[in-house]
């Protein structure tokens, strides 16, 4: 099992210096990937008294593809993983560039974790209809396999039209893999017959189990290969007693999950160095 660490977005400040230190320690420890999610815009609550949902606009997110640029350049081995980008919010073209250079400078260390949001505010901001993200998302999908595989693209579908175009330079991986999060009914379709890998946020159990067969039902329909579909889960090792660490990553492993990303936001750390002790500990629990 791959075992890597979430990057504290909102708890590791903004200092590059510090970031630096932060991701090469993480390597230095022998993680395998540094998953970093996303959002563009922060909805305020001055006037949204009942928003219903935890981030805010004084939440910070660095922007994932422009970070990785920044630890591609400062690391040597570790992957970098979106967990995850919102596609349908973003101009697919720019994407497929984005990931593609991100992908040239690392050595092709990327790994793209897709979703189609949740908050409306954000694709109202980006001049994006947030009705049909989930739809439209499949044909973004298409399109960035097509602009990482091809030099020149012609494609016309129902919201992508591109005549003799191409990306330049192509990425190191063709195509870069790509991963769902997720767990409604279309996810988990779309996981089966057009994923890499799957992202979840449910905890190990027969809710779990039955999705992943859902998957692979939905693969066997397309005539793929259901073992050749990762499984990522997050570890929040502020959630769990330091003995029941093992228990967590076997019921995982027996899941057959292929990924484990450790979380450790939310566990009361007050700077970045004690993320990075934290870390330090739970390898040596698992013995990395």
């Amino acid at each position: 099992m791959h075992i890597g660490v979430i990057f504290p977005q909102n708890e590791i400040g903004t200092d590059p210096g510090v970031i630096r230190e932060y991701a090469q320690a993480v390597e230095d420890l022998g993680y395998t990937h540094i998953l970093a999610t996303d959002h563009i815009l922060g909805a305020s609550t001055a006037n949204r008294p009942d928003w219903p949902h935890h981030w805010t606009s004084g939440d910070v997110f660095h922007e994932p593809f422009v970070l990785f640029g920044f630890l591609a350049a400062i690391t040597h081995r570790i992957g970098l993983m979106t967990g995850v980008i919102v596609l349908p919010q973003r101009k697919t073209a720019l994407v497929a560039k984005q990931a593609a250079e991100v992908d040239v400078l690392s050595g092709g260390r990327l790994r793209l974790g897709v979703g189609v949001g949740w908050n409306p505010v954000e694709f109202e901001g980006m001049g994006e209809d947030f009705h049909n993200r989930g739809i439209r998302s499949v044909e973004q999908v298409e399109v960035l396999r097509a602009l990482w595989t091809q030099p020149v693209v012609t494609f016309h579908g129902r919201w992508h039209h591109i005549s003799e175009a191409g990306i330049n330079p192509l990425p190191v991986q063709r195509p870069i893999p790509i991963w769902y999060g997720g767990s409604a009914e279309a996810t988990l379709r779309r996981v089966g017959q057009l994923g890499d890998g799957w992202y979840p946020l449910q905890s190990a159990g027969g809710e779990v189990r039955a999705m992943i067969e859902r998957i692979h039902g939905y693969a066997r329909e397309v005539g793929r290969d259901p073992s050749a579909i990762g499984i990522e889960t997050l570890f929040p090792v502020s959630e769990l007693p330091e003995h029941k660490w093992t228990d967590f990553i076997q019921a995982w492993d027996e899941l057959g999950a292929t990924h484990l990303t450790v979380n450790t936001l939310g566990a009361g750390l007050t700077s970045p160095h004690g993320h990075i002790e934290l870390l330090g500990r739970v390898r040596d629990v698992l013995g990395l």
